[in-house]
């Protein structure tokens, strides 16, 4: 519909036949010849929930509370930039903080050394000298403290009594958060109650700063713990929860004491998904607030989203670069009042200053050249967003329902239970990875072979303390791990075998017929074998077996793999593989699978059958060790 020169409404679709669902159906079922609809073209996501191919103005829903932001309007830029900043040394913080305060970000989140982290030390002069410089009555300062949250706390205080901030300008977060920790670290030095009560002291504290927020409910750590979307909110929601029942104990109403809970998402490279993630936490918080008697509270209640660590790759990591943009503008679309982007370079070690910049860039683009925070909630009204957040929200409450059947989050923890249903989501995903049912660009799915010019500083980790204390509370802490590590530790192994032999594993493709015919097949097996850090030699094709053996030769390959067609491969397979192994190979391998000619193909030569499907982690293992 639009208007006219003349003003007049004009109907675009008129005269033309109206078509129904049924009517597109028919047409798609010609279009995917028969096949089966539901496997063919309905997707399910890690909790199960139902993706159709379309949605229709018959799939509309009734506008959720909060969903579509807590305000009527949303800030001039739309989000905070938040920086986040690892480092032992003040005096590198500092430079680091105010550079990037320079480009671009408008806060900071510091990650502070418990007894077994990185980070600055908890005391008010490190954290003094780190913020030397900072305009502390308009930067928010959040901190990652741990077990040594209530000092680094008081030292933050400290700081802001110093420069004279008012209580009023003062803006960030203490960020305790005891069930998080207990999570990540499997251990407490108090019990659990002990430090809980302690987190409510430091929400009293911050009840005259009311930009200050005193406890963190993280989802962040769940996600990289291996937890699904509906997981991770089902977590974070839980432990708001556990948070406010303590506020309770310590004479805080919800009223005042929810808008103290800093709520923490993980963004990831799924960005619907991740918006969703961001519209329905927003209801489950606001069905926590209602059901407290305390709906106001939720004007106060802020999302920060950080782009995951769970994604991020340590090969070829310029990829990290796209992902984080995605997840990016995830975050703003989705509505998050702060977003951290963590610099591409992060699973390598400590970010320099290029790679700071980068993730700021990130997201000024997304504010001043895309305009993504002008409008508030802009997914908002698509029919399959608005489903996808509805039944996200639906499923997370399902489960935190179940956590609160456990007796809570900690009680969940310390039975195990919480961490059993995430392994197995993990588990699941992993597999489907493996397999390829799951690509991830740069590390599965076209690999990065040779030098990507991308060096960082290792992070320095902390070393154990045999003298520490004995923890008061145990439990089985999460697995972190990231999504690329099984087939990053695979081209480790390939790096490894190079640098001992110097020879790198090496496989010669015998791709028969023009390049019309193998191309399809050979570059699969190319980047197949690529993640798993075996190299090959592209070549337009070989006429016949006798001239890829001939090839073979003089390659100085030990290994070859047949790749062409079906059709090729059922004329010239066989033939290729005697050819090979008449010719010194000692390992022959075919692209596709061997169908009913599996027996005849073997006895031929050939050893070894690569196909979509396998378990490509297993598949490389084995291959590498063939190779040696």
């Amino acid at each position: 519909m639009a208007a006219g020169a003349t003003g007049k409404e004009v109907r675009l679709a008129e005269g033309f036949p109206s078509a129904s669902f049924a009517d597109w159906k028919v047409l798609v079922g010609k279009a995917i010849k028969g096949a089966d609809f539901e496997r063919k073209l309905v997707s399910r996501t890690a909790d199960g929930l139902r993706i159709d191919p379309l949605y229709t103005r018959a799939d509309a829903l009734a506008p959720l509370p909060f969903v579509r932001g807590t305000g009527a309007t949303r800030p001039p830029l739309g989000w905070d930039i938040c920086q986040l900043h690892i480092d032992n040394d003040p005096e590198a913080a500092n430079a680091a903080i105010l550079e990037d305060l320079d480009g671009g970000a408008t806060s900071i989140a510091l990650e502070i050394k418990g007894a077994a982290g990185m980070g600055l030390a908890p005391d008010t002069q490190s954290i003094g000298r780190a913020l030397d410089g900072v305009m502390l009555d308009c930067c928010s300062i959040t901190l990652i403290a741990g077990d040594a949250t209530a000092e680094a706390a008081q030292s933050l205080r400290d700081v802001w009594d110093k420069a004279g901030t008012p209580l009023d300008r003062r803006r960030g977060s203490f960020g305790a958060n005891p069930i998080g920790d207990l999570a990540r670290m499997g251990r407490l030095a108090r019990p659990l109650d002990v430090e809980l009560a302690a987190a409510a002291e430091l929400a009293k504290a911050s009840l005259s700063m009311p930009g200050v927020k005193a406890l963190r409910a993280d989802g962040v750590l769940f996600h990289m713990g291996g937890a699904s979307e509906a997981q991770e909110l089902a977590a974070m929601l839980a432990t708001v929860v556990a948070y406010l029942r303590a506020l309770e104990t310590a004479r805080i109403e919800p009223k005042q004491g929810l808008p103290k809970i800093e709520i923490v998402l993980a963004l990831d490279d799924d960005q619907f998904m991740s918006l969703a993630k961001l519209r329905a936490a927003r209801r489950l918080i606001g069905r926590i607030a209602e059901a407290c008697g305390a709906p106001e509270a939720m004007r106060g209640v802020t999302l920060t989203a950080v782009t995951s660590m769970r994604m991020m790759a340590r090969r070829d990591p310029w990829t990290n670069i796209l992902r984080t943009t995605i997840a990016c503008a995830a975050g703003a679309l989705g509505g998050a009042d702060a977003i951290c982007v963590l610099p591409f370079t992060f699973a390598l070690g400590k970010p320099d200053s290029f790679a700071r910049r980068v993730a700021r860039n990130i997201q000024i683009v997304c504010q001043e050249e895309s305009n993504l925070g002008r409008v508030a909630d802009p997914a908002g009204g698509s029919w399959y967003v608005e489903h996808l957040s509805s039944d996200l929200a639906s499923k997370a409450w399902s489960l935190f329902q179940s956590l609160e059947e456990k007796g809570g989050i900690a009680a969940a923890l310390a039975s195990g239970w919480l961490q059993d249903e995430i392994g197995a989501i993990a588990d699941a995903r992993a597999k489907a990875i493996a397999s390829g049912k799951i690509e991830l660009t740069g590390v599965s799915a076209f690999p990065l072979l040779g030098d990507d010019a991308i060096t960082a500083e290792p992070w320095v980790r902390p070393q154990s303390q045999a003298s520490a204390p004995q923890p008061a509370v145990t439990v089985r802490p999460l697995k972190m791990a990231r999504l690329a590590e099984p087939f990053e530790a695979l081209r480790d192994a390939a790096d490894a075998h190079a640098a001992k032999t110097g020879k790198p594993f090496n496989v010669f493709l015998a791709s028969i017929g023009e390049v019309i015919d193998h191309n399809v097949r050979s570059t699969w097996i190319k980047n197949y074998l690529a993640a798993g850090g075996i190299a090959v030699a592209m070549s337009d094709g070989y006429p016949s077996a006798e001239a890829a053996a001939a090839a073979f030769k003089t390659s100085g390959a030990s290994a070859a793999c047949i790749c062409t067609s079906d059709a090729l491969n059922a004329r010239h397979a066989e033939a290729t593989a005697r050819a090979l192994k008449a010719a010194g190979a000692r390992l022959v391998m075919m692209a596709g699978r061997p169908g009913d000619n599996e027996a005849g193909l073997k006895a031929a030569g050939v050893d070894q059958f690569l196909f979509a499907g396998q378990d490509a982690v297993e598949t490389l293992r084995r291959l590498q060790e063939k190779l040696k």
